[in-house]
């Protein structure tokens, strides 16, 4: 098994200490063991990543299309090779299951592969023009030098989209990874640096999220901010980015409506929103969590659901046979008990779950709940972890308002076997994915962001590249 090793900046093409020598220590969620640090930048780390990623997006700009996508597939192929060791050191400071490391890591591959080849197709266009002898062309160019900040209950995904979409695209960026989860987003940095991206393109930082965002946004070499985190907190980078006039991505927090009708199938239903639900504990921005279920087949479906979380097995994600590991930290466990307290207290009724395992790891058991009040702070607060609300209506009209009642917008699921039904669910569903019969979302080709509070812009497809992007148009006349 792959040691954990202390985790270095990574900045100018060097790895390295923070200025300070200051460190965060990385804690293993199975077992509350300290088994590392992470480097703590300070504001001099900072400013030296600012002048690498100026130095380093000078010269990538001008690195073809082509050579840049053939260093990326090198990366791409580094990662998979090492996606078993990898795999190892997500587990052990993140959590989820081995299987689900390694696929992660094996997922995030392809998305490298995709974006460098969208990359070699960032097409202008030529415009007729309307003056005798004159060329009208539009162009695309990079941004600038990214300024990117990630989550960690995806450690090397939530990275991997940034990271990807501004090589290909011919920008510098900064990353900001989080200091939970650090080992994983270094090897991914790692392999995009043994593959040969130039010093300065790509550096990793971390330390105190707010002193870093609120320094690296306004910064005049930043022309770009992405951003995957809570909506309290996007708004406020977003504003802070509005004010200096930078380009932003904002992929921000869920609470995934789930319809299911009265003709769906309900066991293949069941059993695929439970399985969806359970992954990563429950720790996704795209997790089904309030299912609303039309009464002719609640009770069946609620059956089926508990069924499958009754066959989840909790553990080590170390450990072979674990499908569901522990919650990434202390503040999600606590914050679980008191979302299911909360309910509870209001008349939800407990189907199964609802407390910690043990007493040494964050482990919280699959936990569903039914009939909760729509004032329970479950019901409009995202619970990020493996809980599960299911409420019976009656109306196709009923279950629409349900699924738009809240501010967000990431993410939706329905199921029916109703051409007419899916169609009025896609039409007027406010979200910015969803997906019918079927679990089918975060694919490197598809767009992957919300609307309304869950943010705005796309991670993922085609128009993913735009972001990092600027059009130029140009006029020319001959003479």
């Amino acid at each position: 098994m792959s040691s954990y090793k202390d985790v270095l900046l990574f900045i100018d093409g060097e790895w390295q200490a923070g200025a300070e020598q200051r460190t965060i220590q990385v804690v293993n969620p199975a077992t509350e063991d300290v088994i590392g640090t992470v480097a703590h930048a300070e504001r001099a780390d900072l400013d030296a990543a600012l002048t690498a990623a100026k130095k380093g997006f000078d010269k990538w700009k001008s690195v073809s299309a082509f050579e840049r996508a053939g260093i990326m597939r090198k990366a791409a192929q580094l990662l998979r090779e090492r996606s078993a060791d990898i795999a190892q050191l997500m587990t052990l400071e993140q959590g989820k299951p081995l299987a689900e490391a390694q696929g992660e890591a094996m997922s995030a591959a392809d998305i490298i592969d995709w974006f460098a080849d969208e990359g070699r197709r960032a097409y202008g266009r030529m415009i007729p023009s309307r003056i005798p002898g004159s060329y009208q062309l539009v162009i695309k160019e990079p941004v600038g030098p990214v300024a990117a900040f990630s989550p960690w209950n995806f450690p090397i995904n939530q990275v991997v989209r940034k990271l990807s979409a501004a090589v290909a695209a011919g920008c510098s960026i900064i990353v900001k990874a989080p200091e939970e989860t650090p080992a994983a987003p270094a090897e991914l940095v790692r392999a995009f640096a043994d593959a040969g991206v130039p010093p300065g393109v790509i550096n990793l930082v971390f330390g105190d999220p707010a002193t870093i965002s609120e320094y690296l946004i306004p910064h005049p070499v930043i022309r770009k901010v992405s951003f995957t985190g809570s909506t309290v907190v996007g708004k406020h980078l977003a504003a802070l980015a509005g004010q200096h006039m930078k380009k932003v991505t904002m992929e921000l927090g869920g609470h995934g409506p789930v319809l299911v009708f009265d003709d769906a199938d309900v066991e293949t239903a069941a059993t695929q929103l439970a399985t969806f639900k359970l992954r990563n504990a429950g720790q996704v921005c795209t997790s089904p969590t309030r299912f609303i279920v039309q009464r002719g087949v609640f009770g069946r479906f609620v059956e089926a659901f508990i069924e499958v979380t009754r066959k989840a097995c909790v553990g080590d994600g170390l450990v072979e046979g674990t499908t569901m590991g522990p919650l990434a930290n202390e503040r999600r466990l606590r914050a679980l008990e008191g979302l299911v307290e909360d309910a509870i207290a209001g008349g939800a009724e407990l189907r199964a779950g609802g407390r910690r395992i043990g007493d040494r790891g964050y482990f919280f058991e699959p936990t569903v709940l039914v009939g909760t009040a729509p004032s329970a702070r479950i019901m409009s607060e995202e619970p990020f972890g493996p809980v599960a609300v299911l409420n019976a209506f009656d109306t196709i009209d009923e279950m629409i308002a349900e699924a738009n009642r809240l501010p967000f917008g990431l993410c939706a699921f329905a199921y029916t076997k109703s051409a007419k039904t899916s169609h009025r669910v896609a039409a007027e569903v406010e979200t910015g994915m969803i997906t019918i019969n079927q679990i089918a979302i975060a694919f490197p080709e598809v767009p992957f962001g919300g609307v309304k509070d869950s943010g705005y812009g796309t991670e993922g497809g085609a128009e993913a590249l735009d972001a990092y992007l600027n059009l130029k148009y140009v006029s020319q006349l001959d003479i």
